[in-house]
């Protein structure tokens, strides 16, 4: 195949790789934290099962709804696959689509999933999923100009906005890695992970009480192939950030550097084991803190902020 070719299919091949195996990797963040709480713990493959079973019932939609309700698991589940098009998945060279956007391009897509699941949320009138999107808007509102100080740090350190060009100069030299700029960088990354994807201290992903929720209340009104969408679509978006963080920002190593298909299936495989050490980091951040109070949650995000503020200072200055 000519180059174009081949790099068209490894774009479809990395949509296979978010689509395939985002579920096993929910899939084990569960079970280890469940482990680590002295529990059984469900099977690995319970989130294929329960997005298989989701697809075989019916689905009951609000009189009350408008076209967003219907629209949204759709965004939801698109979205994600959209950005892995522009992220270095398993591969060190852009492929077809990686021009078509940049960091910002990311966090924008990223943006228009969450925008349209919250005004879901608040499409149906049911007064738990409104008040779990209220939340959402005040926790996301305080989460962007996070993601804008790391984007924006990361691409003055990189002197690019392509992701890939981002690997490529970070994983040049382990110098770059060890500044305490880019330190800094990597755990205000994290915790806008932890913030953006709901998860402890600012939400608890396994909470069942509806006036607790924040993220998942949003999806309460839904079910049949719409709540597979949404669960899908939730997995994903997890394993896109985590993605960003292992390859971007923490191992920009270890990917193919060529187009033959044992270096990109032995890039697959390093790929999945960042990302199990990944999940077993944010399993042991989960069940070592206790949830935050709701108000407390911008102290949180605040940290994150001043972090990445003054890592973009003492770069902007010549310190780091």
């Amino acid at each position: 195949m000519t180059p174009i070719w081949t790099h068209l299919v490894l774009n479809l091949g990395q949509v296979a790789f978010i689509l395939v195996f985002s579920p096993l990797v929910e899939g084990v963040l569960h079970r280890i934290e469940e482990n680590i709480q002295g529990k059984s713990g469900v099977s690995i493959w319970q989130t294929y099962r329960d997005i298989w079973k989701l697809f075989g019932k019916d689905e009951v939609i609000s009189e009350q709804s408008t076209w967003v309700f219907r629209f949204a698991p759709i965004v939801a589940f698109v979205m994600p696959i959209f950005v892995v098009l522009l992220i270095p998945a398993f591969t060190a060279y852009p492929l077809f689509f990686a021009f078509m956007g940049d960091m910002v391009a990311v966090g924008f897509l990223m943006a228009v999933s969450g925008f349209f699941v919250a005004l879901a949320g608040m499409d149906t009138g049911n007064i738990y999923a409104a008040v779990g999107a209220s939340r959402t808007h005040m926790v996301g509102f305080l989460a962007e100009p996070v993601f804008i100080m790391v984007f924006f740090s990361v691409s003055y350190v990189a002197n690019s906005t392509i992701p890939y060009f981002v690997t490529a100069t970070w994983g040049a030299s382990w110098s770059s890695m060890l500044q305490p700029t880019h330190l800094m960088v990597i755990l205000a990354f994290f915790l806008l992970i932890l913030a953006d994807e709901g998860r402890i201290p600012v939400d608890s992903p396994a909470g069942k009480v509806e006036i607790a929720m924040i993220g998942h209340s949003k999806g309460l009104e839904y079910s049949g192939s719409s709540a597979a969408l949404m669960k899908w679509g939730g997995a994903s978006k997890l394993m896109v950030l985590a993605l960003i963080f292992v390859n971007v920002l923490v191992t920009p190593w270890g990917l193919a550097p060529t187009t033959q298909w044992t270096a990109v299936l032995s890039a697959m495989g390093l790929v999945l084991l960042k990302l199990l050490a990944f999940v077993v980091i944010l399993a042991l951040v989960e069940t070592t803190l206790a949830k935050l109070r709701l108000f407390r949650i911008s102290e949180f995000l605040a940290v994150a902020f001043v972090i990445c503020l003054f890592a973009v200072s003492i770069r902007l200055v010549g310190i780091a």
